[in-house]
C-alpha cells in the first residue's frame, strides 16, 4: 500500500465491511464523525483519539517572509494553523512497519 492514498470512499468502505451497517449509513457515520472533528477544531478545541494521535489549531503570529524569486521582503499575515501529534503507539507501530520492510 505504499503511496496509496486513504480516501473517504475508503473509509466508508471499512465501516460498511467491519460494522455492517449499510454504504449510505457507513458513510453517513463517516461524515458525521468528520464533521464532529472539524466543528471542534474551529472552535479552537483539541480532538484526541486514543491510540492514535491529537489535532488542535494553533496562532501564529505576524512575521517576515522573503519572496524566493526577488528577495522582496513580504509581511506574512497572522493566522491559525493544524497541528498533529502523533501517539506514541502510532509512531511505534509507523517505526515497527518500516523496520520490517
Amino acid at each position: 500500500m505504499v503511496g496509496e492514498t486513504i480516501t473517504r470512499a475508503h473509509l466508508g468502505e471499512a465501516v460498511y465491511q467491519e460494522v455492517g451497517l449499510s454504504r449510505n449509513e457507513s458513510a453517513d457515520l463517516l461524515e458525521m464523525v468528520l464533521d464532529l472533528m472539524s466543528d471542534a477544531l474551529v472552535r479552537g478545541e483539541s480532538v484526541k483519539i486514543s491510540s492514535f494521535g491529537s489535532f488542535s489549531s494553533r496562532q501564529k503570529g505576524q512575521r517576515i517572509g522573503r519572496n524566493p524569486k526577488t528577495g522582496e521582503e513580504v509581511p506574512i499575515l497572522p493566522r491559525k494553523v493544524l497541528v498533529f501529534r502523533p501517539s506514541q503507539v502510532l509512531k511505534s507501530r509507523v517505526n515497527e512497519r518500516s523496520n520490517s520492510e
